[in-house]
């Protein structure tokens, strides 16, 4: 793996589950604000790239204990019976959040459905106990792929099916998944959103906009097969993060060129191959 100046913690860790909590907890948002696009109903707050690192810095000893005993991480979850990526992210933070080592949260609850009449309102993904100024906060959680077109405006991120646009989740976040004002008694006095992934872009591009967030690697999209680097496409757990080329004994049989993402361990590049003509990457349910 060559250097570089993004804090990347994760690649420390051989157990590839201990890589992905690693993942989920030090990287940063994708976004530093809300584009001017979207009209916030309320105040949504995005952690900064220092929050993250202090949670993973804190959190640093209990991850090298779990890199060498994983088994409890495995065990957890092993009961999240769906491949989805979103939810297996989801379940990472759960781990850490509810976990007693974790020195910055109190888990209130988890998944927490708010029902009127029989009818379900909406879901809340984590609602905590800040252990440091003590106030009660909202999570609202997700993971997500996008590549943009040379002009890099907001609605021309595509997602990994055409109807999930980059625009649509981030106004979804805004005008339905903050609705509440309460939960299990307890008022909420802040919401944070945690937009996590990998975003790509085109080779040839606009300058970049001033919400999306630098401090995370960016990617790379190509409608061609490229001519250099030693790239492996990437089983699907390691869109969290690629595991050790040295874990996998069929390493080199991974490497074919159909739409899909692909990894240069030399470079620690990430390239998404978009063959296909059209409009979404690919049937896949991240």
């Amino acid at each position: 793996m060559s250097s570089s100046h993004y804090f990347e913690p994760w690649f420390n860790f051989k157990t590839p589950i201990v890589r992905q909590l690693a993942f989920a907890i030090a990287s940063p948002n994708l976004i530093h604000h809300f584009p001017e696009e979207i009209t916030l109903t309320r105040t949504i707050d995005l952690h900064n790239d220092q929050a993250w690192q202090n949670y993973y810095a804190a959190y640093q000893p209990r991850l090298y204990d779990l890199d060498h005993h994983p088994q409890e991480l495995i065990a957890f979850l092993s009961k999240i019976k769906s491949t989805r990526l979103g939810l297996r992210f989801e379940a990472l933070l759960w781990f850490w959040l509810q976990d007693t080592q974790n020195q910055y949260f109190e888990l209130l609850g988890h998944s927490i459905q708010s029902h009127c009449g029989g009818k379900t309102l909406g879901e809340i993904d984590f609602l905590l106990r800040n252990k440091i100024n003590h106030r009660i906060e909202h999570w609202e959680v997700c993971l997500k792929y996008y590549l943009a077109a040379p002009d890099l405006s907001l609605n021309q991120w595509i997602g990994l099916n055409p109807q999930d646009t980059f625009v649509h989740k981030l106004d979804h976040l805004n005008q339905k998944q903050f609705q509440f004002d309460h939960a299990l008694g307890y008022p909420i006095e802040h919401r944070s959103a945690i937009v996590k992934g990998q975003l790509y872009l085109p080779t040839h591009h606009a300058n970049i906009p001033n919400w999306l967030n630098c401090a995370r690697r960016l990617g790379k999209w190509l409608d061609h097969i490229p001519t250099k680097g030693k790239w492996r496409r990437l089983h699907r757990q390691e869109w969290l993060c690629p595991f050790l080329d040295t874990e996998n004994s069929d390493i080199d049989l991974i490497h074919w060129w159909t739409d899909g993402l692909y990894y240069d361990a030399v470079q620690n590049h990430l390239l998404m191959l978009r063959l296909t003509k059209h409009k979404s990457l690919f049937n896949i349910k991240v």
